[in-house]
């Protein structure tokens, strides 16, 4: 196997999330992951949102582990174990001349891994980090086992461990096809449009809760499809029509139409969620609020400036047209959902601070001079919800998976495989 007996190969990948603006909600197959629905998401800047995982093998290492933040969890669960397996029984030889190790396609059954995964935010909050986790691991197993298949079937791998991990496997917007194979085979991502088609989108979160659901998307999916006859409907009749607009919208960069498909479609998939029994409430009063706060703007314009969307979580997702729009969304909401006092504005807004600088908000004193936005009636008291929001992230569409190929980027020590 190596000429040395004593080593450790590692692969460091960074892979970002995605957020559905046509929502999949819903399994034809609970173990294999097979949804009752095609849906459509956009990538998010990786410097911004995004999971990086180091993967080591080592003849010294004694079982598969796994640290995910820092800490260690177990590896037993069926969605790991489908995600190795697949791997590996497509693991190819692997030579580096350089450490002197040969690995044989055979020997990858009986060498064990060491894998450091970490989140850039919040994890299991609504904001996909499964999603980038599964499709990151998946990844970089690839590249470290000369898996010779391409990102496409990678997804399929990806697909076993979280759904939406299968489109974080490319840039731009992704689609993944629901498929009709009862293997899942052709159940697959395919990119419709890379991350540079429509880059004057600019993509603002207010991170309403960065706290662990109550509800997790794979409970919630089950009970909706066993208790809500709305989402069939919406499976089968609504979600059809609406992928064939959306692909249109997004291919002729049609932001009006993109808009009005996007938040019908976010509102569809939390109708399904309170018609599920019992109900399962995703969003909250803040989130209501930045609804209408868009909304209001949007009418007042007379043509759509900034399309909302929800996962299974209250976060917001608000993707405006341009970054002149995105300047006037940032200040509208800062308006509404103030820091609270003394708070460092740095760590209010984070990720792309231009868009701060756009607004016109260089400090607190900006924020609290920001006059009512003149879609407000002036005869209507407007109220301030001062800490309701924890933080902003403004971002951008984004780019798929990439390997790190700095040493000091790896999250394992070289020498011991172990966490650094």
């Amino acid at each position: 196997m190596a000429e040395n007996k004593s080593w450790v190969l590692m692969v460091t990948a960074q892979t970002p999330t995605n957020i559905a603006v046509i929502k999949y909600w819903g399994k034809r197959d609970e173990s294999l992951i097979l949804p009752i629905n095609d849906s459509i998401s956009v990538t998010l800047d990786p410097s911004h949102l995004c999971t990086t995982t180091t993967v080591a093998v080592s003849p010294d290492f004694t079982h598969d582990r796994m640290w995910l933040n820092g800490k260690e969890i177990s590896l037993s669960g069926g969605r790991y174990q489908n995600c190795l397996r697949e791997i590996r029984s497509r693991a190819s030889d692997v030579e580096d001349e350089k450490k002197g190790i040969k690995i044989a396609k055979r020997d990858w059954e009986n060498l064990h891994l060491h894998i450091a995964s970490y989140n850039n935010f919040p994890t299991a909050a609504g904001l996909a980090s499964s999603a980038a986790g599964f499709a990151c691991l998946v990844y970089s197993l690839a590249k470290l086992m000369n898996v010779k298949e391409d990102n496409s079937h990678l997804s399929a791998i990806a697909r076993q461990g979280s759904g939406s991990a299968c489109r974080s496997l490319y840039g731009g917007f992704v689609k993944w096809i629901m498929g009709k194979d009862d293997n899942g085979n052709d159940s697959i991502a395919v990119q419709l449009v890379d991350e540079k088609h429509w880059d004057e989108l600019v993509i603002l979160i207010a991170v309403v809760s960065s706290r662990q659901k109550e509800t997790s998307s794979t409970s919630g999916m089950r009970e909706t499809v066993e208790t809500s006859p709305l989402v069939l409907h919406r499976a089968k009749e609504v979600v059809p029509k609406r992928v064939v607009e959306m692909e249109e919208a997004v291919k002729s960069r049609n932001f009006p139409a993109f808009a009005r498909l996007t938040c019908s479609d976010s509102n569809q998939f939390h109708a399904v969620c309170l018609d599920t029994s019992p109900p399962i409430f995703y969003m909250n009063d803040t989130s209501h609020r930045i609804i209408s706060c868009v909304e209001k703007w949007n009418r007042s314009e007379g043509t759509p400036q900034v399309a909302y969307t929800f996962d299974a979580g209250p976060n917001a997702v608000l993707i405006a047209r341009n970054r002149k729009v995105a300047a006037l969304l940032l200040q509208r909401l800062l308006f509404h959902f103030p820091p609270q006092s003394g708070a460092d504005l740095n760590s209010y807004i984070v990720g792309d601070k231009s868009v701060l600088m756009d607004a016109g908000i260089q400090d607190l004193k900006d924020v609290e001079a920001l006059p009512p936005p003149p879609e407000i009636k002036d005869n209507v008291p407007t109220q301030k919800f001062k800490g309701d929001v924890s933080y902003f992230i403004c971002t951008r569409p984004g780019r798929g998976p990439v390997l790190l190929t700095e040493e000091s980027q790896a999250l394992l020590n070289p020498e011991t495989g172990l966490p650094k």
